[in-house]
């Protein structure tokens, strides 16, 4: 293989790179205050730009859509590149030679390395369809039947059969010229003792392919009992096939997505035919994970996600797999701008068992009944609690309160507040007190409802604080400026700051990153120089999760159109953070004292009294500032 690019390198190539001029390429920019640029979105359809630009941090960020990074990101999301071929890119256009850390650059016979992977997988699926028609395939031609699928139905999904053996495909490829070190790099097949030899056998096969249509993988249903795999076997993860970011039906579905605006997710290959069968044609279904943010990236640009409209409908079986699911899908709810909704058959039928029962009106009338996601999230929980009992009830509305708060539209809000405490048997105002204290609580330490321990899917998502708060939206604008003009910061300011507690766990950690990095720089006797450098060396100390909250930091328009406002913004929100901790002492230093026997605890009461005038001191020569 290639070698990996030097670190030395890649980090030269970035920082030589004006990112302004490469977005320029894609975006019409304009300017929006000192240092920042902005424009519509590339990455989602908006009318009002909120796509900005901030050439001096290296760093992009859009409000209305979260997607956020430096130039190499921006490429990659664009052009859908890879790393290695952006960086590879943009040292071309530099000028700027690369250096590996084996020594060597891409070799030419890896050139055509992914299209051999793909022409492989178009000759598998041929292979597997060909033999669907076999007197052997008779088992797999009887599944579909029995599920409603004629010949014509499997001929437009690609279905076929992998016959019974070892090494039938890999014959057949072999024969047509692929070597054994390209078959690995499939998934297709596997590896023992004897060398290789076929993944699927005696299976029903469905071709997995990506929004342009190319074969990427396959899923396979078990049909013999003596077949001692489970029951659906995938291709495992390879450069082509990302369970995370593949959705199955997505080739077929994603003009009608477009049209339609909305998006039905269903569990499995069939549930996708038997919809789009019934003229459902928006369905398309994961590939053995659970629906997260990389599947949500693949379909905003078909629902135009903007705020405009659109529609994410769930389909889930009625048991306890199907709420935890939908109570999974509803924890993703929030990076939708589209309505989300769940559609549960009464009786657990899934879409297919529910075609061949009713017939395909019952699949689109299923459809038609969703309910709104949140709503099914409050009946799951209550569902958990015993509601006979006060106890219970009063428990019941803790776990529910946080749901109602989060719901985006905030006018229905108090109208679900009302029908939880109709359903709970409890004083509207009562459950309304709730609801609002869920809202003003920082949501990394709100309860959520009592489920199931969720499957891992990857980081969890960074959920902020309500920038209307006004000691969120203080502690934000402080951090904007520590990260935009840290050159701007004296010595005493420095010093206030790294004895700040920041309220909410998302600054704090920011926060945290700060006066590492600066520490990190100092220690290297290189100063704090602000720019790229600097925000490269904070995001260094965050958790991957934050890197895009980070961003949009580094990204937001400051109030100043001048440098010399510019210096004045930055002393005054300082100010404003530090008398905010120094009255969070006094608070504390007051309740002390009021809990402090004058007589029996005399000296730690005059204690109290000198570390409350001295605060008082502190917080007046700010003002004076």
């Amino acid at each position: 293989m290639a070698g990996l690019i030097r670190r030395e390198d890649i980090d030269e190539v970035r920082a030589r790179t004006d990112i302004k001029e490469i977005v320029d390429g894609y975006v019409t920019l304009k300017s929006a205050g000192i240092g920042s640029w902005k424009g519509l979105c590339p990455f989602h359809d908006e009318r009002s730009p909120s796509f900005h630009v901030r050439p001096q941090m290296g760093t992009y960020h859009c409000f209305g859509c979260d997607e956020s990074g430096d130039v190499i990101a921006f490429l990659m999301n664009i052009d859908h590149t890879t790393f290695a071929e952006t960086v590879e890119k943009l040292a071309a256009r530099l000028g700027y030679e690369l250096h590996y850390e084996q020594g060597s650059g891409p070799k030419k016979e890896e050139v055509g390395r992914r299209q051999r992977l793909l022409d492989a997988h178009k000759v598998a699926a041929e292979f597997f369809q060909r033999h669907l028609y076999t007197r052997q395939a008779a088992p797999a031609q009887q599944f579909l039947g029995e599920r409603g699928f004629d010949g014509e139905a499997a001929k437009r999904y690609g279905v076929g059969y992998a016959p019974r053996g070892w090494d039938h495909l890999l014959k057949h490829l072999r024969e047509r010229g692929f070597t054994d070190q390209e078959l690995k790099l499939t998934g297709m097949f596997s590896e023992g003792n004897r060398g290789l030899y076929d993944r699927f056998r005696g299976r029903l096969v469905w071709p997995i392919r990506a929004v342009a249509g190319e074969v990427i993988g396959f899923g396979a249903r078990k049909l013999f009992d003596d077949d001692p795999g489970p029951k659906y076997l995938n291709t495992p993860e390879t450069a082509l096939y990302k369970k995370s970011q593949v959705l199955y039906g997505i080739d077929l579905a994603k003009r009608e997505i477009a049209r339609q605006r909305r998006l039905v997710v269903v569990e499995g290959y069939t549930d996708v035919m038997a919809c789009h069968l019934a003229g459902v044609t928006t369905a398309v279904a994961t590939c053995g994970t659970a629906f997260g943010p990389e599947h949500i990236k693949i379909v905003r640009r078909f629902l135009s996600d903007d705020g405009g409209g659109g529609e994410v409908v769930f389909t889930f079986d009625g048991d306890a797999a199907g709420q935890k699911a939908a109570l999974r899908a509803f924890e993703e709810d929030q990076k939708f701008v589209a309505q989300t909704y769940v559609a549960v058959e009464p009786h657990g039928m899934d879409p297919c068992d529910l075609r061949l029962a009713r017939g395909d009106a019952a699949v689109a009338e299923l459809v038609e009944n969703r309910r709104p996601l949140f709503e099914f999230a409050i009946r799951a929980t209550l569902k958990n609690y015993d509601l006979d009992t006060i106890e219970g009830r009063i428990r019941a509305m803790r776990a529910c309160a946080p749901i109602v708060a989060r719901i985006r539209d905030r006018s229905l809000r108090p109208a679900y507040a009302r029908q939880l405490a109709g359903w709970l048997g409890l004083d509207p105002a009562e459950v309304q007190r709730a609801v609002d204290a869920a809202g003003r609580a920082p949501r990394e330490g709100r309860a959520e409802p009592p489920r199931p321990e969720p499957e891992s899917s990857g980081p969890p998502a960074v959920e902020l604080p309500d920038p209307r708060e006004p000691v969120a939206r203080m502690e934000r604008e402080a951090l904007e400026t520590v990260i935009q003009c840290p050159d701007l910061m004296l010595e005493r300011h420095w010093e206030e700051f790294g004895l700040s507690v920041f309220r909410y766990p998302v600054h704090g950690a920011v926060h945290d990153a700060v006066l590492a990095a600066r520490a990190g720089l100092l220690g290297d006797g290189a100063g704090v120089p602000g720019g790229q450098v600097w925000v490269d060396a904070v995001r260094g100390h965050l958790p991957e999760p934050l890197h895009g909250f980070l961003a949009e930091l580094a990204v937001t328009p400051l109030p100043a159109t001048t440098q010399q406002q510019l210096e004045r913004y930055t002393a005054d929100i300082l100010n404003r953070l530090f008398e905010l901790q120094i009255n969070r002492r006094k608070s504390d230093r007051l309740a002390e004292l009021q809990r402090t026997d004058p007589a029996g605890q005399r000296e730690r009461y005059q204690q109290l009294q000198r570390e409350l005038l001295e605060l008082e001191m502190q917080r007046r020569s700010l003002r004076q500032d």
